[in-house]
């Protein structure tokens, strides 16, 4: 997939990646690889929240909606964005109180300038 970090800050983390490894048959972005960077970049939002925390946990995907809005046809972001405040110190208190939490997380594709889909995923926490 050849993805690459763009952005990795508290607020938001942006991954790119080019076309041709992530092509289909009608020459733009597979489905299944824009999906997959969406929710890598959600992912690795709360993944780096939670390491700045200083918790250790484990990190997984438990329900997932991606719509797509346009065809990608060439190299394309997906920025994923930090919840409120309020969602994460609740996610956190709950992670600390329960070894449990789930926080979900949205992202965006991008293309050319434009969102060409939008990402949202509900992660669950679990403490190691």
């Amino acid at each position: 997939m050849q993805v690459e970090a763009v952005v990795v800050e508290p607020e938001t983390v942006i991954l790119a990646a080019p076309l041709a490894p992530n092509i289909n048959h009608r020459e733009t972005v597979f489905g299944g690889s824009a999906a997959a960077i969406a929710t890598l970049a959600a992912w690795s939002l709360i993944h780096t929240r939670l390491v700045s925390a200083g918790l250790a946990s484990r990190l997984v995907i438990q329900r997932s909606n991606m719509q797509y809005d346009a065809p990608i046809a060439g190299e394309f972001r997906a920025r994923a964005f930090a919840p409120t405040e309020q969602t994460w110190d609740d996610f956190l208190r709950m992670l600390r109180k329960k070894g449990r939490a789930r926080v979900v997380i949205s992202a965006a594709l991008e293309y050319g300038g434009q969102s060409v889909g939008r990402f949202e995923g509900e992660f669950v926490a679990l403490d190691v």
